[in-house]
């Protein structure tokens, strides 16, 4: 194998893939990044046995071939070269070293054997539809940050993504949940995915995709089976088994009898909260929220820190409430709001508080109360 390729594309592809590979790990090949030089480009593929990536990039080929190579290294080295250079790869399998030379620097790094490396793609994918990367990056946005880090309740670590109905209109819909906080989001169903099974996408797939459609703004092809959930959008392709549970009746816990209504602007509501927060010393960072006709007192008090109060205007008209939040999840759900104007529904100070986007009707969110 022997190919020339721009530092500046090499680098681009090496940090979507070293991202996936962990950097520790009991088999020696799953630190590696397969990488292969032929007729459709250079192709570079990691995998850590649950989620595997593979990226082709523009490179020009002087010898067809594979091999593998430390991912977190190679990344490294590349990084740390000059902007400009051009960089050649070159593995003969004589010695089990791949030579890398930039200019005058010189490296060579250890392989292992190619046919080593463990294919994740193969299988059959029941379903495939396309949507805009807006859409999908939208649906991750508004759920991801309720994804439970729990380990215990394995079936909650990830996005429950499902067809359903809305008011009669179909749609393909995002949970998450980790027993605090719910984020529902939804889009019009894309054309393909009507018959979808409701399947669960891992955490980390979630966050690995999240930074590799920021980059993209092209369409994504969703491929679907009962195990395995595959992306594939530019030159690359994320595959990912997924997670083998039953997401939970998400419906029983939106509240629907809520009757009193609160709507406040987004953007005072979070600073204030954020403000408030500030003086608890716990990990819960909580605060109490009393609300009552055209106002809304936002409260916090610490033993060590002492007190803070903020009065800001809302539109409220029913009895009285006061009900205290856990302040990070509560901004975690305020920075989703797009619109100018939340709207937040109690029904009292024990029960699940609802709470949406004025501006946008496509996304719901649940927060518990806490004591305070």
């Amino acid at each position: 194998m022997k190919l020339t390729i721009e530092r500046t594309a090499l680098l681009k592809s090496l940090g979507h893939v070293q991202s996936v590979v962990e950097r520790r790990n009991t088999i020696p090949i799953l630190s590696n990044v397969r990488m292969e030089t032929g007729e459709s480009g250079f192709s570079l593929n990691a995998t850590d046995m649950d989620l595997e990536i593979v990226e082709t990039v523009t490179a020009t080929t002087l010898a067809p071939g594979a091999t593998t190579a430390p991912a977190h290294t190679l990344y490294d080295i590349v990084r740390k070269l000059p902007d400009g250079s051009q960089v050649e790869l070159s593995y003969d399998g004589n010695d089990g070293q791949l030579v890398l030379k930039a200019g005058r620097s010189r490296f060579s790094l250890s392989c292992l054997p190619v046919e080593d490396f463990p294919a994740l793609s193969a299988g059959e994918f029941s379903h495939s539809f396309s949507l805009p990367a807006t859409d999908l990056r939208g649906l991750i946005d508004r759920t991801r940050f309720a994804i439970s880090t729990e380990e215990t309740r394995y079936y909650l670590n990830g996005i429950y993504l499902h067809a359903t109905e809305s008011a009669g209109v179909p749609v393909l819909r995002a949970v998450a949940t980790d027993g605090h906080r719910l984020a529902r989001a939804e889009i019009p169903l894309p054309a393909g995915a009507a018959g979808m099974p409701g399947v669960i996408v891992p955490r980390k797939t979630v966050g690995e995709l999240r930074k590799l459609i920021e980059e993209t703004g092209m369409d994504i092809t969703v491929g679907l089976s009962e195990q395995k959930i595959r992306f594939d959008f530019d030159e690359t392709r994320l595959t990912s088994k997924l997670i083998d549970g039953t997401f939970p009746d998400y419906e029983r816990v939106i509240p629907t009898e809520n009757d009193k209504v609160l709507e406040v602007d987004c953007k005072l509501f979070a600073q204030a909260a954020d403000r408030v927060s500030a003086i608890s010393t716990e990990k819960s960072r909580a605060i109490k929220v009393a609300v009552a006709k055209g106002t809304m007192t936002l409260s916090a008090s610490s033993p060590d820190a002492g007190s803070a109060v903020e009065e800001i205007e809302a539109a409220y008209q029913s009895t009285s409430l006061e009900i205290g939040f856990n302040s990070r999840y509560l901004l975690d759900i305020l920075g989703q709001v797009e619109g100018g104007s939340v709207r937040l529904t109690f029904a009292d100070a024990a029960s699940p508080t609802v709470i949406r986007d004025v501006a946008d009707a496509s996304a719901v969110y649940v927060l518990m109360p806490m004591r305070v």
